[in-house]
């Protein structure tokens, strides 16, 4: 039994050896998962920060360029009912002209044949109201 207790080599290969060395074996494992895991988490940290940043510089980015289209429509808009409007006037005038003149000719041909207007005017009220009536 002497020689048991002088070789060196003999608790190495005991079961109690071998469970502290899976134990710290197991230890180290956890300790290169976890510092892997933190170094993920940092990672995954980064690029969420980094993503949320040029989600944010898009968003910006259709802002600016969303309020210059809606400027230029505005503008445009403008524009058009300006034009609108200046062709409405004219037209506008170009009727009260018309009017003036189918006025100022109804008028002429009454003062040189007023029998012939007043017959006439007499026949159409004739024929209105007898359309009326029915």
């Amino acid at each position: 039994m002497e020689e048991t207790f002088a070789n060196p080599d003999f608790g190495k290969d005991s079961p109690m050896s071998e469970t502290h060395a899976s134990q710290k074996a197991a230890g180290d494992l956890r300790a290169a998962a976890s510092d892997k895991a933190k170094q993920i988490t940092q990672d995954a940290g980064a690029k969420a920060q980094q993503l949320k940043q040029t989600a944010v510089d898009k968003a910006q980015q259709f802002r600016e360029y969303a309020g210059s289209k809606a400027n230029e429509i505005k503008e445009t808009a403008g524009v058009k009912a300006q034009q609108f409007k200046e062709a409405a006037g004219e037209q506008l005038q170009h009727s009260r002209v018309k009017a003036r003149e189918v006025h100022a000719d109804a008028e002429e041909y009454v003062r040189q044949h007023p029998t012939k207007s007043v017959l006439t005017a007499l026949g159409a009220g004739i024929v209105i109201g007898l359309i009326l009536r029915r």
